[in-house]
Protein backbone atom coordinates (compact mmCIF):
# COMPACT_ATOMS: atom_id res chain seq x y z
CA UNK A 1 0.00 0.00 0.00
CA UNK A 2 2.83 2.37 0.88
CA UNK A 3 4.52 1.73 -2.46
CA UNK A 4 1.35 2.52 -4.39
CA UNK A 5 0.89 5.75 -2.43
CA UNK A 6 4.50 6.77 -3.12
CA UNK A 7 4.10 6.13 -6.86
CA UNK A 8 0.88 8.16 -6.88
CA UNK A 9 2.60 11.07 -5.11
CA UNK A 10 5.49 10.98 -7.59
CA UNK A 11 3.14 10.92 -10.58
CA UNK A 12 1.23 13.90 -9.19
CA UNK A 13 4.48 15.78 -8.55
CA UNK A 14 5.70 15.16 -12.10
CA UNK A 15 2.37 16.41 -13.44
CA UNK A 16 2.73 19.52 -11.28
CA UNK A 17 6.28 20.06 -12.50
CA UNK A 18 5.23 19.71 -16.13
CA UNK A 19 2.53 22.34 -15.58
CA UNK A 20 5.06 24.74 -14.06
CA UNK A 21 7.55 24.16 -16.89
CA UNK A 22 4.76 24.62 -19.42
CA UNK A 23 3.81 27.97 -17.92
CA UNK A 24 7.41 29.14 -17.93
CA UNK A 25 7.95 28.15 -21.56
CA UNK A 26 4.65 29.66 -22.74
CA UNK A 27 5.40 33.10 -21.32
CA UNK A 28 9.04 32.94 -22.35
CA UNK A 29 8.10 32.11 -25.94
CA UNK A 30 5.64 35.00 -26.04
CA UNK A 31 8.39 37.43 -25.08
CA UNK A 32 11.31 35.98 -27.05
CA UNK A 33 10.51 36.00 -30.79
CA UNK A 34 13.69 34.06 -31.57
CA UNK A 35 12.15 30.94 -29.99
CA UNK A 36 9.29 30.61 -32.47
CA UNK A 37 11.52 31.78 -35.33
CA UNK A 38 14.16 29.12 -34.61
CA UNK A 39 11.59 26.35 -34.11
CA UNK A 40 9.85 27.41 -37.32
CA UNK A 41 13.11 27.26 -39.29
CA UNK A 42 13.86 23.83 -37.82
CA UNK A 43 10.46 22.50 -38.87
CA UNK A 44 10.69 23.96 -42.38
CA UNK A 45 14.02 22.23 -42.94
CA UNK A 46 12.79 18.95 -41.46
CA UNK A 47 15.05 18.88 -38.39
CA UNK A 48 11.97 18.35 -36.22
CA UNK A 49 8.30 17.65 -36.90
CA UNK A 50 7.02 19.74 -33.99
CA UNK A 51 8.42 21.73 -31.03
CA UNK A 52 7.74 18.67 -28.85
CA UNK A 53 10.67 16.95 -30.60
CA UNK A 54 13.13 19.38 -28.97
CA UNK A 55 15.15 18.14 -26.00
CA UNK A 56 15.43 21.03 -23.55
CA UNK A 57 18.92 20.74 -22.05
CA UNK A 58 18.32 23.29 -19.30
CA UNK A 59 16.54 26.46 -18.27
CA UNK A 60 18.08 29.29 -16.27
CA UNK A 61 17.04 31.97 -13.79
CA UNK A 62 18.81 35.04 -12.44
CA UNK A 63 18.34 36.39 -8.92
CA UNK A 64 19.57 38.91 -6.37
CA UNK A 65 21.58 37.61 -3.43
CA UNK A 66 19.88 39.54 -0.63
CA UNK A 67 18.14 38.35 2.56
CA UNK A 68 15.01 36.24 1.88
CA UNK A 69 15.65 36.06 -1.88
CA UNK A 70 18.28 34.62 -4.23
CA UNK A 71 19.13 30.98 -4.74
CA UNK A 72 18.30 29.92 -1.16
CA UNK A 73 14.73 31.06 -1.74
CA UNK A 74 14.17 30.17 -5.39
CA UNK A 75 15.60 26.67 -5.16
CA UNK A 76 12.89 25.68 -2.67
CA UNK A 77 10.38 25.59 -5.51
CA UNK A 78 12.41 23.21 -7.63
CA UNK A 79 13.61 21.03 -4.77
CA UNK A 80 9.95 20.56 -3.82
CA UNK A 81 9.18 19.59 -7.41
CA UNK A 82 11.77 16.81 -7.34
CA UNK A 83 15.00 18.44 -8.50
CA UNK A 84 18.32 17.60 -6.81
CA UNK A 85 20.99 20.21 -6.06
CA UNK A 86 24.29 19.29 -7.71
CA UNK A 87 27.37 21.48 -8.24
CA UNK A 88 28.18 25.10 -7.30
CA UNK A 89 29.93 27.64 -9.54
CA UNK A 90 31.54 31.02 -8.92
CA UNK A 91 32.05 33.93 -11.31
CA UNK A 92 34.38 36.39 -9.54
CA UNK A 93 34.53 39.07 -12.22
CA UNK A 94 30.74 39.22 -12.60
CA UNK A 95 30.20 38.83 -8.83
CA UNK A 96 27.91 35.83 -9.24
CA UNK A 97 27.31 32.46 -7.61
CA UNK A 98 25.36 29.59 -9.16
CA UNK A 99 24.16 26.01 -8.67
CA UNK A 100 22.72 23.51 -11.10
CA UNK A 101 19.93 21.05 -10.35
CA UNK A 102 19.25 17.62 -11.83
CA UNK A 103 15.66 16.80 -12.85
CA UNK A 104 13.63 13.93 -11.41
CA UNK A 105 13.45 12.35 -14.89
CA UNK A 106 16.06 12.50 -17.69
CA UNK A 107 13.53 13.81 -20.23
CA UNK A 108 13.11 17.01 -18.21
CA UNK A 109 15.45 20.02 -18.33
CA UNK A 110 18.24 20.67 -15.89
CA UNK A 111 17.95 23.98 -13.99
CA UNK A 112 20.70 26.58 -13.56
CA UNK A 113 20.17 29.17 -10.82
CA UNK A 114 22.50 32.13 -10.42
CA UNK A 115 22.54 35.05 -8.02
CA UNK A 116 24.31 38.37 -7.77
CA UNK A 117 26.64 38.83 -4.81
CA UNK A 118 25.08 42.17 -3.95
CA UNK A 119 27.45 42.76 -1.05
CA UNK A 120 30.36 42.86 -3.53
CA UNK A 121 28.93 45.79 -5.49
CA UNK A 122 29.82 49.45 -4.84
CA UNK A 123 27.83 50.93 -1.95
CA UNK A 124 25.70 53.12 -4.21
CA UNK A 125 24.55 50.08 -6.21
CA UNK A 126 23.87 48.11 -3.03
CA UNK A 127 21.75 50.99 -1.76
CA UNK A 128 19.63 50.99 -4.93
CA UNK A 129 18.99 47.24 -4.72
CA UNK A 130 18.19 47.28 -1.01
CA UNK A 131 15.83 50.21 -1.53
CA UNK A 132 13.69 47.90 -3.68
CA UNK A 133 14.17 44.60 -1.85
CA UNK A 134 14.48 45.90 1.73
CA UNK A 135 10.76 45.73 2.42
CA UNK A 136 10.86 41.93 2.01
CA UNK A 137 11.16 40.70 5.58
CA UNK A 138 10.54 36.98 5.05
CA UNK A 139 11.09 34.45 2.29
CA UNK A 140 8.09 34.83 -0.10
CA UNK A 141 8.42 31.20 -1.23
CA UNK A 142 7.60 30.05 2.31
CA UNK A 143 4.11 31.52 1.87
CA UNK A 144 3.36 29.70 -1.39
CA UNK A 145 1.33 26.55 -1.90
CA UNK A 146 4.02 24.61 -3.73
CA UNK A 147 1.51 21.94 -4.73
CA UNK A 148 -0.39 24.47 -6.84
CA UNK A 149 1.09 25.01 -10.32
CA UNK A 150 -0.92 28.20 -10.92
CA UNK A 151 0.41 29.74 -7.70
CA UNK A 152 4.01 28.93 -8.65
CA UNK A 153 3.50 30.22 -12.18
CA UNK A 154 2.05 33.47 -10.90
CA UNK A 155 4.92 33.93 -8.45
CA UNK A 156 7.61 33.37 -11.08
CA UNK A 157 6.01 35.98 -13.33
CA UNK A 158 5.27 38.67 -10.75
CA UNK A 159 7.44 40.99 -8.67
CA UNK A 160 8.27 41.12 -5.01
CA UNK A 161 9.35 44.75 -5.33
CA UNK A 162 8.33 47.93 -7.12
CA UNK A 163 9.09 48.54 -10.79
CA UNK A 164 12.43 50.35 -10.87
CA UNK A 165 12.97 53.82 -12.25
CA UNK A 166 14.90 54.23 -15.48
CA UNK A 167 17.55 56.16 -13.55
CA UNK A 168 18.08 53.33 -11.04
CA UNK A 169 18.17 50.75 -13.83
CA UNK A 170 20.85 52.78 -15.61
CA UNK A 171 22.90 53.26 -12.46
CA UNK A 172 22.92 49.51 -11.84
CA UNK A 173 23.73 48.72 -15.46
CA UNK A 174 26.81 50.92 -15.21
CA UNK A 175 28.32 48.60 -12.58
CA UNK A 176 26.54 45.27 -13.28
CA UNK A 177 24.37 44.58 -16.31
CA UNK A 178 23.26 41.39 -14.55
CA UNK A 179 21.98 43.52 -11.64
CA UNK A 180 20.02 45.77 -14.00
CA UNK A 181 18.52 42.78 -15.82
CA UNK A 182 17.45 41.12 -12.57
CA UNK A 183 16.01 44.25 -10.90
CA UNK A 184 13.64 44.70 -13.84
CA UNK A 185 12.94 41.12 -14.98
CA UNK A 186 12.89 39.44 -11.53
CA UNK A 187 12.53 35.64 -11.99
CA UNK A 188 11.52 35.80 -15.63
CA UNK A 189 13.01 32.82 -17.50
CA UNK A 190 16.43 33.93 -18.75
CA UNK A 191 16.83 31.23 -21.42
CA UNK A 192 16.03 27.71 -22.49
CA UNK A 193 18.51 25.48 -24.25
CA UNK A 194 18.13 23.31 -27.34
CA UNK A 195 20.11 20.06 -27.16
CA UNK A 196 21.68 19.62 -30.57
CA UNK A 197 23.36 16.21 -30.27
CA UNK A 198 20.14 14.31 -31.03
CA UNK A 199 19.24 16.33 -34.11
CA UNK A 200 19.68 14.84 -37.61
CA UNK A 201 23.14 14.37 -39.08
CA UNK A 202 24.49 17.65 -40.38
CA UNK A 203 22.84 19.63 -37.59
CA UNK A 204 23.82 17.65 -34.48
CA UNK A 205 26.88 19.65 -33.42
CA UNK A 206 27.01 23.21 -32.13
CA UNK A 207 29.27 24.16 -35.04
CA UNK A 208 26.81 22.83 -37.62
CA UNK A 209 23.78 24.24 -35.82
CA UNK A 210 25.42 27.66 -35.55
CA UNK A 211 25.84 27.61 -39.33
CA UNK A 212 22.13 26.80 -39.67
CA UNK A 213 21.22 29.67 -37.32
CA UNK A 214 23.39 32.24 -39.06
CA UNK A 215 22.07 31.16 -42.44
CA UNK A 216 18.64 32.15 -41.14
CA UNK A 217 19.85 35.51 -39.86
CA UNK A 218 20.16 34.86 -36.13
CA UNK A 219 22.91 36.80 -34.33
CA UNK A 220 25.09 34.73 -32.03
CA UNK A 221 26.94 35.74 -28.88
CA UNK A 222 30.60 35.99 -29.90
CA UNK A 223 32.09 36.68 -26.46
CA UNK A 224 35.05 34.32 -26.21
CA UNK A 225 34.10 32.95 -29.63
CA UNK A 226 30.72 31.79 -30.89
CA UNK A 227 31.35 28.30 -29.51
CA UNK A 228 32.15 28.07 -25.80
CA UNK A 229 33.98 24.79 -25.07
CA UNK A 230 34.76 23.13 -21.73
CA UNK A 231 38.41 22.19 -21.05
CA UNK A 232 37.59 18.50 -21.51
CA UNK A 233 36.07 19.25 -24.93
CA UNK A 234 32.84 17.45 -24.04
CA UNK A 235 30.47 20.39 -23.45
CA UNK A 236 30.01 22.92 -26.24
CA UNK A 237 27.58 25.84 -26.00
CA UNK A 238 26.44 28.84 -27.99
CA UNK A 239 23.57 31.32 -27.74
CA UNK A 240 21.69 34.01 -29.57
CA UNK A 241 22.09 37.64 -28.59
CA UNK A 242 19.06 38.82 -26.60
CA UNK A 243 16.65 40.99 -28.55
CA UNK A 244 15.60 44.31 -27.08
CA UNK A 245 12.12 44.36 -25.57
CA UNK A 246 10.03 47.35 -24.56
CA UNK A 247 10.13 47.87 -20.80
CA UNK A 248 7.95 50.26 -18.84
CA UNK A 249 9.71 51.83 -15.88
CA UNK A 250 8.32 53.71 -12.86
CA UNK A 251 6.50 56.83 -13.97
CA UNK A 252 5.51 55.22 -17.26
CA UNK A 253 8.74 55.79 -19.15
CA UNK A 254 9.18 53.15 -21.88
CA UNK A 255 12.63 52.07 -23.06
CA UNK A 256 13.92 49.08 -25.04
CA UNK A 257 16.22 46.92 -22.92
CA UNK A 258 17.76 43.42 -23.34
CA UNK A 259 15.27 40.59 -22.87
CA UNK A 260 15.96 36.85 -22.85
CA UNK A 261 17.74 34.63 -25.36
CA UNK A 262 18.06 31.04 -26.64
CA UNK A 263 20.99 28.76 -25.89
CA UNK A 264 22.28 25.63 -27.67
CA UNK A 265 24.27 22.80 -26.09
CA UNK A 266 26.16 19.78 -27.38
CA UNK A 267 26.97 17.16 -24.77
CA UNK A 268 29.43 14.66 -26.18
CA UNK A 269 29.69 11.02 -25.20
CA UNK A 270 31.97 10.28 -22.25
CA UNK A 271 35.13 8.33 -23.15
CA UNK A 272 33.96 5.31 -21.12
CA UNK A 273 30.97 4.92 -23.46
CA UNK A 274 32.64 5.75 -26.77
CA UNK A 275 32.20 2.13 -27.87
CA UNK A 276 28.40 2.28 -27.74
CA UNK A 277 26.46 2.43 -31.00
CA UNK A 278 24.63 5.72 -31.53
CA UNK A 279 21.22 4.12 -30.98
CA UNK A 280 22.25 2.91 -27.51
CA UNK A 281 23.52 6.23 -26.19
CA UNK A 282 21.37 7.71 -23.41
CA UNK A 283 21.57 10.94 -21.46
CA UNK A 284 23.66 9.35 -18.73
CA UNK A 285 26.34 8.40 -21.27
CA UNK A 286 27.05 12.04 -22.09
CA UNK A 287 28.93 14.84 -20.36
CA UNK A 288 26.89 16.11 -17.41
CA UNK A 289 26.86 19.34 -15.45
CA UNK A 290 28.08 22.75 -16.56
CA UNK A 291 31.32 24.66 -17.06
CA UNK A 292 31.99 28.02 -15.38
CA UNK A 293 34.10 29.29 -18.26
CA UNK A 294 31.31 28.61 -20.76
CA UNK A 295 28.58 30.06 -18.55
CA UNK A 296 30.63 33.19 -17.85
CA UNK A 297 30.49 34.09 -21.55
CA UNK A 298 26.89 32.96 -22.05
CA UNK A 299 25.79 35.44 -19.35
CA UNK A 300 26.88 38.21 -21.72
CA UNK A 301 24.07 37.38 -24.17
CA UNK A 302 22.08 40.15 -22.43
CA UNK A 303 24.98 42.62 -22.11
CA UNK A 304 25.19 45.70 -24.31
CA UNK A 305 28.57 44.51 -25.65
CA UNK A 306 26.48 41.91 -27.47
CA UNK A 307 23.05 43.52 -27.90
CA UNK A 308 24.58 46.62 -29.51
CA UNK A 309 25.64 44.34 -32.37
CA UNK A 310 21.98 44.14 -33.40
CA UNK A 311 21.87 47.84 -34.28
Amino acid sequence: MGGVFYIRVMINKLHLLEQVLGGLMRRYQERVPDVSAILGAMMREGLIQSPADIENDHIAFRSLGVPHLGIASLEKIFLHLGYTRRDPYSFPAKKLNAWWYAPPEPRLPRIFLSELRVQDLPEAAQEIIHRYTGAITSDPVDGLDLDNAAVIDQFLHSSNWAVPSWEDYGSLAAVSEYAAWAIYNRYYLNHFTISVQNLPEGYNTVAAFNNFLEKHGFILNDSGGKIKTSPDGLLLQSSTVARLVEAEFAGGRKVFIPGSYVEFAERRVLPAYAHLPAAAILREHRREGFEAGNADRIFESTFTSQTDRRS
